[in-house]
Parts: C-alpha cells; sequence; structure tokens
C-alpha cells in the first residue's frame, strides 16, 4: 500500500493535451503562444519581449526591467525544464521564454525609443544566430532548462555592451 501511495502515477494526457497552450509550461515556455507561429521561433520570441518590455519600463523603469528579466529568467529555467521533460526534446525551438529574457538584457541599455529597440533587437538576434564564445560554450555544453536559458542571457550580455557602446558614442 506504500509503494502504491508514493509511485508516481501514470501520465495519462495525450500528446495534444500537453502540448494545449493552455498548459502552464507551454504558455510559459512558448510565452504565450510566440514559439508556436510558422518559421523563425526564436524571432518570434524576441519580438513579443519588445511590448512587454517597454510596458515594464515605461511603468517602473529600468530596475524594474531588471527584476522582471531575473523572474522571467528563473521562470523559464523552471518552464522550459519541465517542457523538455514532458516532450522528451534537448532544446526545442519553440521554447522561446528564453528570448525574453535575452532579449530584456539588450533592453535595460535602451531608451523608450522604437529606434533603440529595433538596434536592440537586431543585436540580441545577431549575438544569438552567431553564438560568439561563450555563448556558443553554453549552448553545447549546459543541458536542460538551465542550459536553455543560459546562452540566451549571454547573447543578451553581448547585445547589451555593444549597444550601450553605440548609445554613447553616437
Amino acid at each position: 500500500m506504500t509503494e502504491q501511495i508514493n509511485s508516481p502515477q501514470p501520465d495519462h494526457k495525450t500528446e495534444s493535451q500537453k502540448r494545449s497552450i493552455l498548459h502552464p509550461h507551454v504558455l510559459l515556455s512558448t510565452w504565450f503562444g510566440a514559439g508556436l507561429l510558422p518559421k523563425a521561433p526564436g524571432t518570434w520570441g524576441s519580438l513579443a519581449a519588445l511590448p512587454f518590455g517597454w510596458i515594464v519600463t515605461y511603468y517602473g523603469g529600468y530596475l524594474s526591467l531588471a527584476l522582471a528579466t531575473l523572474l522571467v529568467f528563473f521562470i523559464g529555467w523552471w518552464s522550459s525544464a519541465r517542457y523538455v521533460e514532458i516532450f522528451n526534446k534537448e532544446d526545442p525551438g519553440e521554447v522561446v521564454i528564453d528570448e525574453v529574457a535575452g532579449q530584456w538584457i539588450v533592453l535595460l541599455a535602451a531608451p523608450l525609443d522604437p529606434v533603440a529597440y529595433a538596434g536592440a533587437f537586431f543585436l540580441f538576434r545577431l549575438f544569438d544566430i552567431l553564438k560568439p564564445w561563450p555563448v556558443s560554450f553554453a549552448d553545447e555544453n549546459i543541458k536542460g532548462g538551465l542550459g536553455i536559458m543560459v546562452d540566451d542571457v549571454l547573447a543578451g550580455i553581448y547585445g547589451v555592451v555593444i549597444l550601450a557602446l553605440i548609445l554613447e558614442f553616437f
């Protein structure tokens, strides 16, 4: 009887039920479905991060954006780890909460200006795609939910430094 109570319950949900946008891990990991859009899910995730970043910064300032980024990092670590576990995929493209965290890091240097936001978007996507070291190292060597998040955070750090330098000198 004790074994029966402590043994994990089998997951009887169908694949479509697990993948439903209403499932918490899917909703968060795909950033409210942005990662489920066709073609280039990382780009969609980065684009979907921009209005949220603008709103947080407008109403709460850059400290609020920094705290929101930290919160999204930890939520993303948790939700993407669970997503990987549920769907048995190593780094699913539709998981884009990592792009949100990375994009928001770059926005920490951007004034509330559409041109600056476009530059922040471009820089983040550039470093997320090119994956210079240590982004590539993290992408190849850190697995699970943490691995999904860390490479985009590192790409965001590259982007925020370059954007800050551009804004400082131009």
